[in-house]
């Protein structure tokens, strides 16, 4: 027997043997039985792959928490990189996307044994926005102030015209 879906459990359409047939002790959920496949929770020593199930041999990056807001001719993004060096940030932009990436190393003064809380981020992490209005590359900037990083991204001026002369080229025979 096939495990009830949700409509049919929602409206009543499975017997009330079928349910405790299903949720009887000796039934295991996952079995063949009923369809499914049981999945373990994942080891810690499982290898990471990328999105083309490439290993990548290490640990997944942390992902970097962001605000990110609108002025009349800029999108701003802010995110806390305390203990990151400006040096170790690397940031990609399009004109519709923002790609955010660092380390932050780990000094630790105590072995593990000796902590209360480990609460704190360490290693790898990324971000990627996708913008809500197409930027201009060549004018962006960043900053770092305090463990604070400040993008500037100043938004496209779709209403910015210009006349074009159009040259003549006269052909002589």
């Amino acid at each position: 027997m096939k495990k009830p879906s949700f409509l049919e459990r929602l409206t009543g359409s499975v017997s009330s043997s079928e349910y405790d047939r299903i949720l009887d002790d000796e039934h295991e959920f996952g079995s063949e039985e009923s369809g499914g496949t049981a999945k373990p929770y994942a080891d810690e020593s499982e290898t990471w792959h990328d999105d083309e199930g490439h290993d990548s041999g290490a640990t997944p990056e942390g992902e970097l928490p962001v605000d990110m807001y609108q002025t009349n001719d800029a999108i701003i993004i802010r995110a806390l990189v305390a203990g990151v060096s400006p040096t170790d940030l690397d940031i990609a932009i399009t004109r519709d996307m923002v790609t955010i990436r660092g380390i932050r190393e780990e000094f630790q003064e105590a072995s593990d044994d000796n902590y209360f809380h480990r609460e704190l981020f360490w290693g790898g992490f990324s971000r990627t926005l996708l913008l809500p209005e197409e930027v201009v590359i060549d004018e962006a900037d960043a900053q770092e102030k305090h463990g604070m990083l400040e993008i500037r991204l100043p938004k496209l001026d779709k209403n910015r015209s210009t006349q074009l002369k159009v040259k003549s080229q006269v052909h002589v025979k």
